[in-house]
């Protein structure tokens, strides 16, 4: 009997995963245990194996589907067996079983018929389509699709997500200043482009708008010399995965939060000082490697608890104010940007938040951080100080409240004793959500915090 293969479950906190991709094809030969895709959270990346060794019968999702936890994705068994039973729910329709011997014929199977001109999937009867997926929609509105048109080759003829995508392989391929020049509007996309392979450029849009005649150039006039990119100029990077929620989130967050950033500096010569003796410290204190950013971080965790309306999330229509501070602390690894969780921060000591503090760093840039240990978090810390920042506007984590940016460490001049002297200062960059944190208390934080981060010493004795 064939065995489902379901999207595991990654935490209490996750909901769904992303398929990375299929290491493991419809037809393959699996051992137990042998991986047959990736998939990722949010943040974490995990591999997916084969719960029984035989034949991968079939995988129900594609690689960028966002699919529920403990969803079957694919079927695991022997050869021939029928798996009609485990197709799941908002999957394409169930693939033929895999043979064990070639069949003897081959039924033929409907497609739909291509319109060359304009790229459009039309149905082969005149039946409407019972239905769209929701998946198929999505798809169809992003890529300016009209699904009503398509022949769906889901159950009852319904537009399924493949069905969209064999009209947007259908349509012809466009320059990227003639897909600039279509996004902008105005322009209708000809059957057939006289660029490279048949693409469509600028020139054929405007030839389609002007009846086929290029406006000629008023006299006098000499067009610019336009530098052109061959195709081993550029590199295309899909945005998916991790890169899109990354990219989704901080629109999202610009777009439904009052962002306000405010910008300080304090004093840090009791950080630096600190931070040389503790490096010289014995080594069985385990302190040698704290940083001076474990040092923000503590300073950050102690004061907080102070200002209860920063350590607090939003919700649209209540305020959360927590009593301990889950401190999220940026990360940046090769997948992007990562924020794991440094639990009830203010009730550490300095050696344990900095020890959490890399072992989380380290799980990041490992790709072995857990789900729950990048959720929850109620104010979130970010660094830049080390590439030679002066202040800068961190993007809130809804929904938290308020983020802190660290920036370097430069020199300030300050008066001393009728003198002015240069004194080291560290720049700090708050951002809130002026919805709920007004600039007042914001500012009070801050100061707070300078003052907290100048006095090292008696928050660490405290």
């Amino acid at each position: 009997m064939a065995t489902a293969v379901v999207m595991p479950k990654q935490g209490n906190s996750v909901e769904s995963c992303i398929i990375v991709s299929w290491k493991k094809h419809a037809g393959d030969i699996v051992a137990i245990d042998d991986v047959l895709c990736e998939v990722e959270t949010d943040k974490a990346t995990m591999d997916v194996p084969s719960p029984i060794a035989g034949t991968l019968l079939a995988t129900y999702f594609r690689e960028g589907d966002d699919v529920p936890v403990m969803t079957t994705i694919a079927a695991v068994g022997t050869a021939g067996e029928d798996i009609a039973g485990l197709t799941p729910a908002g999957a394409a329709a169930a693939p033929p079983p895999i043979q064990s011997q070639e069949p003897e014929s081959t039924s033929s199977i409907s497609t739909p018929a291509v319109t060359a001109s304009t790229g459009t999937v039309t149905a082969s009867s005149s039946d409407e389509p019972v239905g769209v997926s929701p998946r198929a929609r999505h798809l169809a509105e992003r890529k300016g699709i009209d699904p009503s048109v398509l022949a769906g080759t889901g159950p009852g003829g319904r537009v399924i997500e493949r069905d969209v995508q064999a009209a947007i392989a259908a349509q012809p391929k466009l320059t990227p200043v003639a897909k600039a020049m279509v996004a902008e509007g105005g322009y209708s996309v000809p059957g057939q482009g006289s660029g490279l392979g048949g693409r469509v450029t600028s020139k054929d849009l405007v030839k389609s708008e002007t009846g086929g005649q290029v406006p000629a150039p008023a006299p006098g006039s000499q067009p610019a010399a336009v530098p052109v990119a061959t195709a081993g100029d550029v590199e295309i990077i899909p945005v998916k995965g991790v890169r899109k929620v990354i990219a989704d989130r901080m629109l999202q967050s610009l777009q439904t939060t009052a962002q306000l950033t405010l910008h300080a500096s304090a004093d840090a010569r009791a950080l630096q000082a600190l931070r040389a003796r503790l490096k010289a410290s014995p080594e069985t204190m385990g302190l040698r490697s704290v940083t001076i950013n474990d040092l923000v971080l503590l300073a950050a965790a102690r004061t907080l608890p102070q200002f209860p309306g920063l350590n607090a999330l939003f919700t649209g229509d209540a305020i959360h104010q927590h009593k301990h501070v889950q401190l999220g602390v940026a990360v940046d690894t090769p997948r992007g940007l990562m924020v794991p969780v440094v639990r009830s921060a203010d009730t550490l000591s300095l050696r344990q938040l900095s020890t959490e503090a890399k072992r989380l760093a380290n799980a990041c840039l490992s790709g072995k951080v857990l789900p729950d240990e990048i959720t929850g978090g109620t104010f979130t810390v970010t660094n830049l100080g080390a590439f030679g920042v002066e202040m800068f506007t961190p993007v809130l984590n809804p929904p938290q409240v308020a983020i802190l940016g660290v920036c370097n460490i430069q020199p300030k001049p300050v008066e001393v004793d009728g003198e002015v002297r240069f004194v080291p200062h560290i720049g700090l960059s708050l951002t809130i959500n002026h919805q709920v944190v007004d600039g007042a208390p914001a500012a009070r934080f801050l100061q707070a915090l300078g003052q907290a981060i100048a006095a090292i010493d008696l928050v660490l004795a405290g």
